[in-house]
């Protein structure tokens, strides 16, 4: 294997795995490591990898041909596709040893685990060997110093974990998009998944639970304070929020939507009334709603917004005042490629296409299904029977709720293989 001598594997997280074409196939999430007798450190077998559809799979060590600064490189293209899962004997290095509070042999202070450093011997077998161990200094606004130490001088490494915090995993896991953390959050044990969960700032813990199946989402919604649980609901889209609430008993519902700012918790009461399976309890509650009068560059400024998702951003519904859902009367849409097409001054309320009839607020999800596959329309308007514009259903939305319940839960598929033609093949030893 070409690399450097020391691979600290925290710096591994996120890297691209790439196949002997170049193709790139997944991203490193883990390393796996093997407890061996006595004091010996254990032995690095192999890396986890996430792929495509947050499958999370095994890569052996042999199988790696190098570990580059910006990518890890196999020797072969064909790839056990069983979803990982730990062995008895087996670690997660990042799992269970991120944050770790253990101590330094030689002096006893304590400190917390930052990284993890494997090193190969003349064999090519892999071994974890070094330590970064962050003293705690008992100030909150002083870091305590950074020792690097072997792992023979660290103890409080064997065994379960009594104590481990949270700052370090997070470090390693913030630049993941939310739907891949919510997927990290679903390996980890029901206590270290609580625990990272509730360390996250309220609104990417918001993001995350939107990702996350039902009973992980109240699991982790339960474990908050109620105050924090409310805020939390406050971040998360209308639409998501009355999901979640709907799989909560009624008292515990009301508590929540009391703590929670009214006009944040008015649209997400109004979403609870609606028949599970409709319009109106599938479509969002904020859609983007602008006045006939309102020209296309200000359109266009909005559908840009970075908080919008693509879905929601492809139409602009034009209705008369008040903006807010529910509307006034409800006038049409403009989809983001006619304001693509028309002069940047030229007003809403002459482009607006209103020859599709809108959605009722109790149609079927089988009828919104045919309807938007009929146009071609990835988001159509919910109005109610007093032409007022009350929300959208986005193609999200129906996919959500078309999916089977448990979509979002790990995948336990049965092995797949994916070969290129005279690659050697290889299973997890």
């Amino acid at each position: 294997m070409s690399t450097a001598p020391r691979v600290y594997i925290a710096r591994l997280a996120g890297l691209s795995v790439f196949d002997p074409n170049g193709d790139q196939v997944g991203r490193v999430r883990d390393a796996v490591a093997r407890m061996r007798a006595g004091t010996q450190p254990p032995r690095v077998v192999g890396l986890v990898a996430e792929m495509p559809m947050r499958r999370r799979i095994f890569l052996p060590i042999g199988r790696i041909t190098a570990i580059e600064p910006d990518a890890v490189v196999l020797n072969t293209g064909t790839l056990n596709l069983r979803r990982f899962e730990k062995r008895p004997g087996e670690l997660l290095v990042l799992e269970d040893f991120m944050d770790r509070h253990v101590s330094v042999a030689a002096t006893g202070r304590t400190g917390a685990v930052v990284d993890v450093a494997m090193d190969a011997d003349r064999t090519g077998e892999w071994s974890l060997s070094r330590v970064a161990v962050r003293e705690f200094t008992g100030r909150l606004t002083r870091r305590g110093h950074l020792n690097q130490l072997e792992w023979s001088e660290v103890t409080g490494l064997a065994g379960e974990s009594q104590t481990q915090g949270t700052a370090g995993i997070l470090a390693v896991l913030d630049n993941m998009r939310a739907a891949d953390l919510a997927n990290v959050l679903q390996d980890l044990s029901e206590s270290r998944r609580v625990e990272v969960a509730t360390a996250l700032d309220d609104e990417r813990l918001a993001d995350v639970l939107e990702e996350l199946p039902e009973h992980d989402q109240l699991e982790i919604i339960t474990a908050l304070e109620p105050q924090r649980a409310a805020d939390v609901l406050e971040e998360m889209d209308p639409d998501d929020a009355a999901d979640l609430l709907a799989e909560m008993p009624k008292p515990e519902q009301e508590v929540l939507l009391d703590l929670m700012e009214p006009d944040e918790a008015s649209p997400v009461r109004a979403l609870l009334e609606y028949a599970p399976g409709t319009a109106g309890a599938v479509m969002t509650s904020e859609p983007i709603v602008m006045a006939p009068d309102n020209t296309v560059a200000e359109a266009l400024a909005r559908i840009r917004e970075p908080q919008l998702s693509p879905a929601v951003a492809a139409g602009v519904f034009v209705t008369r005042p008040p903006m807010a859902t529910p509307t006034g009367r409800y006038l049409g849409v403009v989809h983001f490629q006619r304001l693509l097409r028309e002069p940047p001054s030229a007003l809403l309320g002459g482009v607006v296409d209103n020859d599709i009839d809108p959605l009722a607020p109790d149609l079927t999800l089988a009828e919104i299904t045919r309807r938007m596959a009929t146009y071609n329309l990835v988001v159509m308007p919910v109005v109610d029977d007093n032409d007022k514009l009350v929300g959208a259903v986005t193609v999200d939305d129906v996919l959500d709720h078309l999916l089977p319940d448990d979509w979002r839960d790990r995948d336990h598929a049965e092995t797949l293989n994916i070969a290129i033609p005279g690659s050697a093949g290889g299973t997890r030893g």
